[in-house]
């Protein structure tokens, strides 16, 4: 654009000095000019400031040195989109970029950087004054080549490589890096400056560093192992990864590399791919606080459409926002899983507005302490009714449609409390029901699976809740820790990697399995 439009002006300089140009032609002239010079500043704008911003603002770094912010944002969303914990840069430290970067990591994230320039661009000092996220950035001066070897030699593997294309050498790096399989195999290889201001593409330009640039684009365009696309962002941005339907990245070596579902993945999936959940259709009862919270965020985070189902739907209610905020597609509704009507009336709800339940997540319960002696036909009744009535109401009438459907899977919130009998609390009933609920996932895994149905269930331990801090339970706190060779109590997100692993294809060939998590307690 910057071409374009330095082009442009000259045109113009020219028609406005001519009176024999038509005042169309000067009108056209100035309408392109005014969208060439409008385009960068425009897409900078409105690029979201964070804080290599604020660090430019306040940082000037060397003019050779820099790079636009732009670029650097775009270079963030790739780190976000991938989901990159290692990255390695190959090139001169330029500008912002590498910290754009390094801001986009999770906490344990890092940049590996083979440079013989060890700088970004400014002092170092004054980007960790400002940036704590320069921490997870490594720079290794000396000879790239001696640095690459080394990498190799350490057996490193990269989430996004990152090469700067202006320099002599680029064509060799990336083709060790694909060589070496320094990249992973779903990884992604950004290259930068690969346009050069649209002088790559001009045939008459023969400048050296444009040659480089230019032969470095036919390598990789030609090489069967991967697909490229370039984003003409400022010098241009190549995004390379490899392709899906070759086989000559593969690793070669004397031995023999078996090319099955394991080295590729299931159905083509690799693990995180299969306990992806998209598509899928979920229920959570109970799911107005608590694990039921807990699980209905983790099911819509894997992609799943979560019908939150609670008592009271002023609690379903907020959780459904919780998860619409997260642009997670919820719906909340009341209903007593007790009462036959209200859980044909939950299913039949989900199915009108969703079309399907793959995933049903029968969660409510309640828990009444009593003595054995002192415990009451009506505690008893109440507690039957809600922890094992509801639950095989919620079971039945979801299990129907999935055995139409011919798939489906049914997770049950058993408890620790069907493994021994926890202490010093005493709650018969509650013990019961739950080894009830165990016996009946047991008995529907079984009984369903030939026809696409798996049934499982969670035995959580004591799980850390407001509750567990009343003034009733808290005594009983410090007596519990002692039982519990994990030394702390549960909390509700130790349960949802469990809630995903059952609902997803994952776990396909599990049934009836009673899934503890309970730091240990039960085996004490």
């Amino acid at each position: 654009m910057g071409q374009i439009a330095e082009n442009l002006m000259k045109a113009r300089e020219i028609a406005l000095s001519d009176p024999h140009v038509p005042e169309q032609l000067k009108h056209y002239l100035q309408k392109a000019l005014d969208v060439a010079l409008g385009l960068d500043p425009y897409l900078d704008k409105m690029a979201t400031r964070e804080k290599t911003a604020s660090l430019e603002a306040k940082v000037k770094p060397d003019k050779e040195c820099t790079s636009g912010y732009l670029k650097g944002q775009v270079l963030r969303m790739f780190v976000h989109m991938v989901g990159a914990k290692s990255i390695l840069f190959i090139g001169s430290l330029k500008g912002y970029s590498i910290l754009a970067m390094a801001e986009a990591l999770p906490n344990d994230g890092k940049i590996t950087a083979c440079s013989i320039n060890p700088y970004l661009g400014v002092k170092s000092q004054e980007v960790s004054d400002y940036s704590s996220h320069d921490k997870k950035i490594s720079v290794k001066g000396g000879p790239l080549a001696d640095t690459l070897e080394e990498l190799v030699a350490a057996g490193k593997r990269f989430d996004m490589v990152f090469i700067d294309a202006d320099q002599r050498n680029a064509v060799n790096n990336y083709n060790f890096v694909m060589d070496n399989h320094l990249l992973r195999m779903d990884g992604v290889i950004c290259v930068e400056n690969t346009l050069m201001k649209g002088q790559v593409y001009l045939e008459t330009i023969l400048d050296e560093n444009v040659l480089a640039v230019r032969k470095l684009n036919n390598v990789i365009n030609s090489d069967p192992r991967v697909e490229q696309v370039i984003l003409p962002v400022e010098g241009g941005v190549s995004v390379i990864r490899r392709s899906p339907t070759s086989t000559d990245g593969v690793i070669e070596s004397q031995k023999a590399v078996v090319k099955d579902d394991v080295f590729w993945g299931y159905n083509g999936c690799r693990i995180l791919d299969r306990l992806r959940l998209d598509g899928r259709v979920a229920y959570v009862t109970g799911g107005g606080q608590g694990i039921g919270r807990a699980f209905a965020h983790a099911l819509g985070e894997a992609g799943a459409k979560v019908a939150i189902v609670d008592l009271v739907l002023a609690k379903a209610e907020v959780v459904a926002e919780e998860l619409r905020l997260k642009g997670i597609e919820s719906i909340a509704m009341a209903a007593d899983v007790s009462e036959p009507e209200d859980v044909q009336r939950m299913l039949d709800t989900v199915v009108t507005r969703w079309g399907a339940v793959h995933i049903a997540c029968n969660n409510a319960g309640i828990n009444m302490n009593s003595a054995s002696e002192d415990t009451s036909l009506e505690e008893w009744d109440k507690t039957f009714n809600v922890n094992l009535r509801g639950l095989f109401l919620c079971c039945q009438a979801a299990g129907r449609i999935m055995l139409k459907q011919g798939y489906g899977k049914i997770i049950n919130t058993a408890s620790m409390a069907s493994l021994i009998v926890p202490h010093p609390q005493k709650q018969l009933a509650y013990n019961t029901s739950k080894a009830g609920v165990v016996k009946l996932t047991q008995t529907l895994g079984t009984e369903w699976i030939d026809r696409g149905i798996r049934v499982n269930c969670i035995s959580p331990g004591i799980v850390d809740t407001p509750l567990i801090h009343s003034e009733d339970l808290k005594p009983l706190v410090q007596r519990w820790l002692t039982d519990i060779p994990a030394g702390k109590l549960a909390q509700v997100t130790d349960l949802q990697a469990a809630v995903v692993y059952l609902a997803s294809e994952a776990s396909d060939y599990m049934t009836g399995h009673n899934l503890a998590i309970e730091g240990g307690q039960s085996l004490w």
